[in-house]
């Protein structure tokens, strides 16, 4: 289930617990809606709100920096494409098909990972996971043939790159499948459905009190959209820039 599917469920979850709310105010006895009822029922609204509040907080931190980190690591990875591109060059013109075919690759995942269109299924993490173009250049490295000390040097550190960038592409195919696990979703959707309808048990049924415990709705299923995104930081609408890659793609082959 996509996350945007998720947060309008949520939504629809959150603002139906203010129509609830709405409904048993008109059907509760009057005692039942006293000012002592009232204040009982804020402290636990309070109760609620805070633990909501903590929890949501402490997620969308913890996306955030799951999606930091998967954009250093971006960074970093188009930083060593360059700097191999580089090592390939100084180890001499012999090392020219390997480059291009390093060229190609570099391309060929910027396609998967940020396709030009997006209703292309086929692309994305799944392609990325199962492409194994970077073996095809490991192969192109083993066929060369160091001449000097200084050729064999360059070459084990143009290996030793690839290997580094081969670990990175497992660890960053790894961390997209963590998931938020569905019962703690529900625990929170819970807390949150509860949380609006004691709004709405105490609410006034006008349309300006119903706009803004819509709108209340649609920004707390908003926070679990951001949090489902930016868990999975190379898939979705919210994705890492690639500008990185693509700038390290205009210096390849140069």
């Amino acid at each position: 289930m996509s996350s945007i599917t998720i947060a309008l469920i949520s939504a629809g979850c959150i603002f139906g617990g203010v129509l609830l709310g709405m409904f048993l105010k008109s059907r509760l006895p009057e005692h039942h809606l006293s000012n002592e009822s009232k204040e009982t029922v804020k402290l636990g609204a309070g109760m609620l709100a805070t633990l909501s509040a903590l929890i949501l907080g402490l997620l969308v931190s913890s996306a955030k920096s799951t999606f930091d980190t998967m954009n250093a690591e971006v960074v970093q990875a188009a930083a060593k494409l360059i700097y191999l591109d580089r090592v390939l060059a100084g180890y001499g013109p012999e090392t020219g098909p390997a480059r291009e075919v390093l060229r190609q690759t570099v391309a060929a995942r910027v396609q998967m990972i940020w396709p030009e269109d997006r209703k292309n299924t086929g692309a994305g993490l799944a392609a990325f996971e199962r492409a194994n173009s970077l073996e095809t250049f490991q192969l192109k490295l083993r066929e060369l043939t160091p001449a000097n000390d200084l050729q064999r040097q360059m070459l084990q550190q143009a290996q030793q790159l690839c290997s580094d960038m081969q670990q990175a592409r497992w660890l960053a195919i790894e961390q997209t499948q963590a998931a938020l696990p569905v019962p703690f979703l529900v625990v929170v959707l819970f807390w949150l459905t509860a949380l609006h309808m004691s709004f709405g048990l105490f609410a006034p049924r006008n349309a300006t009190v119903i706009a803004v415990l819509l709108l209340c709705a649609v920004s707390v299923s908003g926070a679990i959209f951001l949090i489902l995104e930016m868990s999975h930081p190379l898939s979705g609408f919210i994705k890492v820039s690639s500008a990185p890659m693509l700038k390290a793609l205009e210096h390849l082959g140069q």
